[in-house]
């Protein structure tokens, strides 16, 4: 079989997904690296493993040269934004005093007690290099750079630019899925495991609010200033005109 390598992208239903692919493909054959910060001497893809599951780093993608399939899945930027504050916020709620003042917990910390102005726009560079690292047009960050933290790699490259380098990180993928065309992705996975996923009627870490409501309206609410509005809408500006492009070349599903 393949190797199976998602690149999860947070919030775009990779919970689920990969919650099924270790389903169908079991957890002995499954990486540990469920995030690039958990890599050690083996890298993002240490060997022995059929599946490579989580937010990793992918420089060293070509090491499976053609037998591997690689994919990652895209929404909504401004979707993405929003349900990634709203779940990282509701995930802080649960947490008490203590273990928010963990080293881990920082980011959790920060948006607890912050405003969503002062959460995206506030801080030291250091904390809004983070902010950019996560936020902003990480899709064209990730494509580009190859890694989940890649924002000032790209950050001096002009726009005209940006979009095409996007796009040629991209088609080193097998496959690009929208999260409204998952069945693409059902129908993919049995083909290569000879065995049925269900992702589309299923969702883990759906976040706080119902399937199928609006985020960005909400969090854009939470936005005191018009001019942190409009700086967090540009969070979104390149990727929307990546995923316009892929749909046109038909490399999104």
């Amino acid at each position: 079989m393949k190797k199976i390598i998602f690149l999860h992208i947070p919030k775009t239903a990779g919970q689920t997904v990969h919650s099924e692919l270790v389903r169908v493909i079991g957890e002995g054959c499954t990486s540990p690296i469920r995030v690039h910060t958990q890599a050690a001497d083996d890298g993002q893809f240490p060997p022995g493993y059929t599946l490579y599951s989580g937010h990793l780093d992918w420089v060293d993608l070509g090491q499976f040269n053609t037998d591997r399939f690689a994919f990652t899945i895209l929404r909504d930027p401004l979707e993405r934004i929003a349900s990634f504050y709203f779940y990282l916020l509701e995930k802080s709620q649960g947490l008490d005093v203590d273990a928010l003042n963990t080293p881990a917990n920082a980011g959790l910390k920060k948006i607890k007690e912050n405003t969503a102005d002062d959460y995206f726009f506030g801080g030291d560079a250091g904390w809004q290099q983070f902010i950019r690292d996560h936020y902003d047009n990480f899709y064209c960050s990730y494509f580009v750079t190859h890694k989940i933290r890649g924002a000032a790699q790209i950050a001096d490259i002009p726009t005209n630019a940006l979009i095409p380098l996007a796009q040629k990180g991209a088609a080193q993928l097998d496959r690009i899925y929208s999260i409204e065309g998952l069945a693409a992705l059902e129908q993919d996975i049995a083909e290569l495991t000879g065995q049925q996923i269900s992702i589309v009627e299923k969702r883990i870490n759906p976040g706080p609010k119902l399937q199928g409501t609006k985020r960005w309206p909400q969090l854009l609410e939470r936005i005191e200033s018009d001019a942190n509005k409009q700086k967090l809408a540009d969070f979104t500006a390149h990727d929307a005109k990546l995923m316009q492009q892929l749909r046109i070349q038909g490399a999104l599903s």
